[in-house]
């Protein structure tokens, strides 16, 4: 399941890197009004603007919930890792020596 659940937030990371770059700024339309750019798209002249904020919006709201799961999972397993539940062993003393070294 987590392996699962970090190739869903790499995927969705990855799209939402992409559907930002290209979507255009406020400032792209000040350049089509004087007809530089071509207001009649695929979508529409303003359905682009739309389709792609929202589909921005939910792999936003996908890349969330995804990180939070992943941290949650990240420190359960840190949690396991250092428990002491374990009874701690008295340390082991040396046998004292019955003969002479020598």
């Amino acid at each position: 399941m987590y392996t699962f659940i970090l190739a869903l937030h790499i995927i969705v990371a990855i799209a939402m890197i992409g559907l930002i770059l290209i979507q255009h700024g406020k400032g792209a339309d000040a350049g089509a009004s004087f007809g530089a750019g071509s207001s009649g798209t695929v979508f529409g002249a303003a359905g682009t603007a739309n389709f792609l904020t929202r589909a921005t919006a939910v792999l936003t709201v996908v890349f969330f919930i995804t990180s939070m799961t992943l941290a949650v999972n990240a420190r359960e397993q840190a949690e396991g890792q250092f428990r002491l539940d374990a009874p701690v062993a008295a340390p082991e003393t040396p046998r004292p020596l019955t003969e002479d070294p020598q």
